[in-house]
């Protein structure tokens, strides 16, 4: 881990006051300002709280939350619950994984953009929904897909 990484962590776990029962707190800090979780920040993290490497693997493992791989400045969530399935979300998967050339469940290779599927947004109504980062798109279909996305490969 190089120094300006040791200070991150450092000040990430400071900032909650050493305290080991704000493991999830810290994990959050630090998947927020490395959009996952690195193995050597968990290493540093379990040094300096004095918390078995295990137990935080344990905590960031079950919690889906939590990546352990890393993910694109971009995250790509497509509903494919219910409404967004009979809407049409699976041709909405297919239209973003042929224009990203990525599948589901990968980042890529420009570390642009990360791409899965989750069982429902909320959003029926709006289906097929897709999310990006923290903004929603409803009534999505595959031919709006390289317009939605344009605003992103800047």
């Amino acid at each position: 881990m190089n120094k300006s990484n040791h200070a991150k962590v450092l000040e990430i776990v400071e900032k909650w006051s050493l305290r080991k029962d704000r493991l999830i707190e810290i994990l959050q800090d630090v998947q927020e300002e490395y959009r996952y979780l690195p193995k050597e920040t968990l290493t540093e993290i379990s040094k300096t709280l004095e918390i078995p490497l295990s137990q935080i693997y344990t905590i960031a493992t079950f919690y889906a939350y939590f990546s352990l791989d890393p993910k694109g400045e971009h995250q790509i969530n497509v509903c494919l619950g219910t409404a967004c399935h009979v809407q049409g979300g699976d041709r909405v998967s297919d239209a973003l994984q042929r224009e990203l050339n990525i599948k589901v469940g990968t980042t890529s290779k420009d570390m642009k953009f990360s791409l899965k599927t989750v069982r429902c947004i909320g959003c029926c109504g709006l289906a097929p929904v897709i999310v990006i980062d923290e903004e929603m798109y409803g009534n999505v279909t595959a031919s709006r897909i390289k317009k939605i996305l344009k605003k992103y490969k800047k």
